[in-house]
């Protein structure tokens, strides 16, 4: 009896760790809303180039900024044929990531505007990284890094990589902070990354049965509303925290997804076919010109012809065979099958369409 119990607790560990695998944390397949990054952006000069900037005459933009700055600087250009190379005009872009305070430190990249041929030794001086909405986040300053190089000489010239972009690694201090109070909400709203009306009935059925409450509602495909239980007002943190760690298995449409260009055919595991028989042959036909110089014999009157000659073989592919497929056949069934016809992706594609066409394939078939 011992041993009877133990094996079924086995059988049920096994069952339980097959379900977990087959299964996602809630925290990998939804978002929660508010919690997200928030694009910055700003315009600069980066200076210190060894040559490698804008041309002044190409880029004026660069000349004005240049004007600009020495005049804040207290250095009077205005007239002044300027004709340095050591400077370059760039974009400055940032993530700010959520609930970031005031004096952290984030990555930005930067991007040259201009004719610049190389960012590489330069420096971005001070620019203000600004939002969506108009306001300055962050100041970002430093040397920028890029991955790639440009060398040339008299006749040769190599570039590896990209030596117009690069970064600076915690070259943004932030100076305003994003309000959002998380603590103080209410209702909490997670999106789904793949919308589906069943994983949001699945995830909401997971919360509620964690809380013991229904507190979750799916609202609608891509959306589930939790309302803040009483044991979690104001510390919402927790909630979220146990929350993400749930699993549920997401549902997925039936859906084949086809690339033409590159041939590259994914197909999900809900694909179904119904019973129907596909046959892919080819009929290919090969023509060679071989002429032929035709010389009379000596002392005869005839002249010396170009004999056309055409040699035509026509081959069919007879061993081709008719596949079946039955109804209802899973993915496997159905990629075996093709399989053993010997087709490739580019037929395949053909013959996926065709069998969609016919009503017989249970999918969506999506063309990129």
């Amino acid at each position: 009896m011992r041993l009877l119990r133990c094996l079924a607790a086995a059988l049920v560990l096994v069952a339980a760790t097959a379900a977990a695998h087959s299964a996602s944390r809630i925290k990998d397949i939804a978002d929660i809303e508010g919690v997200r990054d928030n694009q910055l952006i700003g315009y600069g000069l980066v200076v210190g180039l060894q040559g490698t900037g804008d041309s002044l005459n190409n880029a004026p933009f660069t000349r004005q900024s240049l004007q600009a700055m020495l005049e804040r600087l207290g250095v009077n250009v205005r007239g002044v044929n300027l004709r340095t190379d050591n400077v370059a005009a760039v974009m400055v872009t940032a993530n700010l990531p959520p609930f970031t305070t005031q004096g952290t430190r984030i990555d930005v990249s930067v991007s040259a505007l201009g004719d610049a041929d190389s960012l590489q030794g330069g420096t971005l001086l001070v620019t203000p990284l600004l939002g969506a909405d108009g306001e300055v986040y962050a100041i970002a300053q430093g040397p920028v890094a890029i991955g790639g190089f440009s060398a040339e000489g008299d006749a040769a010239k190599i570039t590896r990589g990209v030596p117009t972009s690069g970064r600076i690694a915690n070259g943004a201090v932030v100076e305003r902070e994003i309000d959002f109070r998380l603590a103080s909400l209410s209702t909490v709203r997670l999106a789904l990354r793949n919308p589906d009306f069943t994983t949001a009935r699945r995830v909401a059925l997971a919360i509620n049965e964690l809380i013991g409450q229904p507190v979750a509602i799916p609202a609608d495909l891509a959306t589930v509303r939790v309302t803040v239980p009483k044991q979690f007002d104001g510390n919402v943190v927790d909630l979220l925290t146990d929350i993400e760690q749930l699993f549920v298995e997401p549902d997925m449409p039936a859906k084949v997804v086809i690339d033409e260009q590159s041939g590259i055919i994914v197909m999900g595991q809900g694909v179904r076919v119904s019973t129907v028989a596909v046959a892919q042959g080819n009929l290919t036909v090969m023509i060679s010109e071989t002429p032929q110089v035709s010389q009379p014999n000596p002392a005869t009157l005839g002249a010396t012809v170009i004999v056309p000659r055409t040699a035509l073989e026509v081959e069919d592919d007879k061993g081709k065979k008719v596949a079946l497929m039955r109804s209802g056949v899973t993915l496997k069934e159905v990629v075996d099958g093709l399989n053993a016809l010997g087709i490739g992706p580019r037929d395949l594609i053909a013959i996926l369409q065709a069998i969609k066409a016919s009503g017989a394939l249970q999918a969506e078939i999506e063309v990129m």
